[in-house]
């Protein structure tokens, strides 16, 4: 059989993290560097797709960790309706694996002509969007030839970690992202064929997570629409029971990401209660009634779980398309840059 170009990217995520740690060190220092200098009051980020979700991860990492409200801006505002934002003391963070999508640069320089700190995260060190930007963090990941972002979305939220806990002298979490090419390395490895054998003939599914695996949940769901044809959609798991959860009914697969962090309890009570509706409920890092439990990398710092996660669902995800007769590598209607305006 032969291997997809997404199982080789899958099995390189951990290389790939430590290279980046390996090359882009001073980078990651000197960005640091000017967010002390700059004290940012607010941040912001740039991006669509897989990078997008990227950005949600990182928007909640540093709103628990240092406290800085971010939000998400399109990057339209600049490239369609030619409209300038006022980001004196904000910091700007754009995420593009490819760093040419004409929307994305434009409002990067948008945003450094308007007063923001601009950062670019990009596989592409020598691309339009690093050049518009006063930093760059080069992801150092390697060709992606896959359709699907794998290996280039785990970087881009461990480069935005690793900036976190420098700008921040974050001891705890400088850590945990040092080790993460070894937990990655764990996850992918895992075993999630109950939840294959459970998809391999679903056409809809819910993926649930709170805090940063809300950012991986909405990963999670636009893998299974790419690679598997499957309408999933993510939820917080608070939001869901605001509507969502009246259309879960028997045997609607669900799955839960529990984390090992305060919003824990929450989210096993939320799959509690779906599966007392009659849904299969599939669950990370707990134990609770009517579910299935998935196995999961312990003992991680709450922050950089959510991307140890993505590591094994991605390996989990490239299987399950081939079981479903789909090519994981080349999804129908989709290219590797799409260069949106």
């Amino acid at each position: 059989m032969t291997i997809s170009h997404m199982a080789r990217e899958v099995a390189e995520i951990p290389e790939a993290a430590q290279r980046f740690l390996d090359t882009s060190r001073d980078a990651v220092a000197a960005a640091a560097e000017a967010l002390r200098h700059a004290d940012p009051a607010l941040g912001v980020t740039v991006a669509r797709g897989s990078s997008d979700h990227a950005a949600t991860y990182l928007k909640y990492a540093f709103e628990l960790e240092a406290g800085l409200p971010v939000a998400s801006v399109g990057p339209s505002v600049a490239s369609i309706y030619h409209r300038p934002l006022r980001l004196e003391r904000a910091v700007c963070i754009g995420i593009s694996q490819s760093g040419r999508s004409p929307d994305i640069v434009e409002m990067m320089h948008s945003a450094g002509s308007n007063g923001a700190l601009t950062i670019a995260v990009t596989n592409h060190a020598d691309s339009p969007m690093a050049g518009a930007c006063s930093h760059c963090l080069p992801l150092c990941a390697g060709e992606e030839k896959s359709v699907a972002a794998t290996k280039t979305f785990v970087v881009s939220v461990l480069a935005g970690l690793s900036l976190l806990a420098e700008w921040r002298d974050d001891a705890d979490l400088r850590a945990a992202v040092a080790g993460l090419p070894e937990a990655l390395a764990a996850a992918v490895a895992l075993d999630w064929d109950p939840l294959a054998a459970r998809l391999v003939r679903a056409q809809s599914a819910y993926v649930l997570g709170r805090g940063p695996a809300f950012a991986t949940a909405c990963e999670m769901a636009l893998k299974f629409k790419e690679t598997c044809g499957i309408h999933a959609e993510a939820y917080s798991a608070a939001e869901v029971l605001h509507g969502p959860a009246a259309i879960v009914q028997a045997q609607f697969p669900v799955l839960a990401l529990g984390i090992e962090d305060a919003a824990l309890p929450q989210l096993r009570a939320t799959a509690e209660r779906l599966a007392a509706q009659g849904a299969d409920v599939f669950v990370t890092h707990a134990d609770v009634p009517g579910t299935t439990r998935l196995p999961a990398v312990s003992g991680l710092h709450p922050i950089v779980a959510p991307l140890v996660a993505i590591a094994a669902f991605y390996a989990f995800v490239e299987k399950l398309a081939r079981r479903r007769g789909f090519d994981p590598d080349t999804p129908p209607h989709l290219r590797k840059v799409t260069e949106t305006v």
